[in-house]
């Protein structure tokens, strides 16, 4: 199983990080908003464990996504 894991920076919107959450891990308003915070202040932010071939795609989803918006948001995976 991988994490699948949001990173900080300084110029991605709170507001479009909350979207991404709701949008591709269908979290509620308020768990997104908790992820969110736990990702600006603590550099980074875990979205959800699957399988690696959900999470490869989730990842590849979440930056496509990010650049389409022209967003530097970064994801990642890691093992868990």
């Amino acid at each position: 199983m991988y994490r699948v894991v949001l990173l900080n920076d300084d110029y991605t919107p709170m507001e479009f990080v909350i979207l991404v959450l709701q949008k591709f891990f269908k979290m509620g308003r308020e768990k997104a908003t908790q992820v969110m915070l736990k990702v600006h202040q603590e550099g980074k932010g875990v979205c959800g464990l699957f399988p690696r071939d959900i999470a490869a795609t989730k990842v590849e989803q979440v930056c496509s996504f990010a650049r389409q918006h022209q967003h530097p948001l970064q994801c990642m995976m890691e093992e868990a």
